[in-house]
């Protein structure tokens, strides 16, 4: 009889399981129409706000101005700009990144891997199309944040106008 039960419990388990997953879920927070629809939107203002390093570099000198490093917090501690401020690319949402720059009119400069030359460990080159730029500017805008520029320049890393700090600089 213990046979049985144990085989309608292995029986009825499995179906009841079909049964859940058989009902209707609501539709996913993700939406690649207007992911493109914004990017778009964005290409030709993100055209105008591509920089030199050195209107970069003057950029970084004023002291309203956020310098973002949004690339993994172990890629961060080991090396980045010095003076950048940091928060995973992964991490953003309207509540941390208002936490982390308050005001939406916040000038903001962003650089990635793709921005540095030379350094093939710690700044390790993306395939162009997937540079964190990219993204991070999209999500940026998005979030609301439109006094963004971009590093445009690849700096070699021994350019001696760039100054880095983090775990592994001497």
């Amino acid at each position: 009889m213990k046979t049985i039960s144990n085989i309608i419990i292995l029986i009825f388990i499995p179906l009841s399981m079909f049964a859940q997953q058989k009902k209707k879920l609501p539709k996913s927070k993700v939406d690649y129409t207007a992911f493109l629809e914004m990017s778009e939107e964005i290409m030709e203002y993100r055209q105008e706000r591509l920089i030199s390093l050195d209107v970069f570099l003057s950029y970084m000198a004023d002291e309203n101005t956020i310098l973002l490093d949004t690339r993994s917090e172990a890629a961060y501690k080991k090396k980045h700009l010095k003076g950048a401020m940091h928060i995973n690319f992964s991490d953003f949402t309207a509540e941390k990144l208002a936490k982390l720059i308050p005001s939406k009119e916040t000038r903001i400069l962003i650089y990635c891997n793709n921005n540095i030359d030379g350094d093939l460990v710690h700044f390790a080159a993306k395939m162009a199309p997937l540079a964190l730029n990219i993204p991070t500017f999209i999500n940026l805008y998005g979030y609301g944040y439109k006094n963004v520029y971009e590093l445009s320049s690849l700096v070699p890393i021994k350019d001696k106008r760039l100054q880095f700090e983090g775990t592994v600089v001497k």
